[in-house]
Parts: structure tokens; sequence; C-alpha cells
């Protein structure tokens, strides 16, 4: 089976939504992570989904489960007190349902709903070829390391240089290996799971799959705006089969 895990824990304060989590904000009379959830229905190679969503949301996100009829949706566990935990909690869930040593899962972020079904493809075939998947976009400008914050230690090679982005994907029994140990050692903090399968996992140097800038998440107000109008150009292309 081909699992996707997406966390919906967080409570946005970056976006200033008075108290509405940003996963549920609407874009196009339609929530976020309704937006990123119908990807993943929608892709002929995922069999099953798993949410980690925030505990005081998810009668809300079951019912709008049912109402946008997503018929993939397996669970919808309680999120962790940090993003780390959450997918914690819905990697346990979907090791409940998985079939095969082979099930490959794809974690995504519930409020980066601009991806399509060839960017998931892509990440599936990665995991089979090379047992994980890291996506990622090519950093266009410089980037500048300090460890001070306040004076340029390093300069990188901006060819060798990606920002890492989502879904990062891997086989369910090595992530979950990976993430136990991190729990073993009280370490969940990790920024993301390609940190987790680095720094606990088999995979030291997971497999880069490139994505385009469209790839964004939504943190801040600039986010949504930005987010809005890219959706809204889609669903234009899509009304005039562009």
């Amino acid at each position: 089976m081909n699992f996707a895990i997406i966390f919906a824990g967080g409570v946005g304060k970056r976006m200033k939504t008075n108290g509405i989590p940003k996963q549920f904000l609407q874009i196009e009379d339609k929530p976020i992570i309704i937006h990123t959830l119908k990807v993943f229905e929608q892709a002929e190679k995922i069999d099953g989904i798993v949410i980690a969503c925030i505990e005081s949301h998810i009668d809300e996100l079951k019912r709008l489960i049912k109402k946008y009829e997503l018929k993939k949706v397996i669970s919808v566990v309680k999120g962790g007190k940090t993003g780390q935990e959450s997918i914690i909690n819905a990697l346990k869930e979907a090791e409940k349902n998985s079939k095969s040593e082979e099930d490959i899962v794809l974690i995504h972020d519930g409020v980066r709903p601009i991806i399509d079904e060839n960017l998931i493809n892509n990440n599936i075939e990665s995991v089979k070829e090379f047992g994980t998947a890291i996506t990622c976009l090519k950093q266009r400008e410089t980037t500048i390391i300090s460890k001070s914050h306040d004076k340029v230690e390093e300069i990188t090679e901006r060819d060798d240089t990606f920002i890492a982005r989502a879904p990062q994907s891997f086989y369910l029994k090595d992530i979950l290996e990976a993430e136990n140990k991190s729990l073993e050692n009280n370490d969940l903090y990790c920024i993301d799971s390609c940190s987790v399968m680095r720094k606990y996992g088999k995979q030291k140097n997971p497999h880069i799959i490139e994505c385009s800038s469209d790839n964004i998440k939504i943190t801040t107000p600039e986010d949504y705006y930005i987010a809005e109008a890219l959706i809204r150009e889609k669903r234009n292309r899509d009304i005039l089969g562009i």
C-alpha cells in the first residue's frame, strides 16, 4: 500500500487568524486542508490517507471529509505537541493498516496544497528505486550561513543548495524504525522527517526529487495570498483545458 500521512496539528500563530488553525482557512470556498487532501484522494497510486489533526478540530475535519466525499481517508488521529509527534501518531495508525513490508508512506504538510499527481508518483518511484524521496526546490539565490547571526561565515555554492519541501517519502517500516529511535532518545523536535531519517535511520543520504516553486507551505499571511493566486490560476487553467 501507498499511504499519505498528512499532518494538520498546528495552530498557525504566525497567520494571526484569531484562533482558527491555518489549515481550516478558506481559499476558493474550500479549507486549505481540503485542497491538500483532494490531491491525494485523486492520485491513482495513493491507497490510504491518515491525518494527524489538532484535537480541537477533529470533529470539524471529519465533517469536512464527509462533505467532500474523501473516500481514501482511513483515520484521523490526534496531533502531538510537536509536528514530529503528530507524524509519529499518524505513522503508528498507518502501521495498523499496513499490508506489507514494502508499504510506502508519503509525509506531507496539510497546508502545502499546491502539488500534483506527477510529484506524488515521482516520490513513490524514488522510494522503490532508492529507498527514500525528499522533495526539494533548487535554490535560486545566494545562501549565507551565519551561526553567530550577525556576520557572514560561509556562502554556499548555489548550484549545490536545495530547499527541503514535501512530500518526504519512505518505506513505512524504515521511517517508523527511525522515529522509534528518536522517541527512545526523547528527541522530538527534529525539523522534518528527512532530519529524523538522517539522524536515526538507515538512509543517511535521502534521494532528492525536485519540485516547482509553487510547492509552498502556507505559514504567513503573505503565503496565503500567494497560494490563493496560484490555486485560482490552476482552477482557471483547468476550466480552459490548458
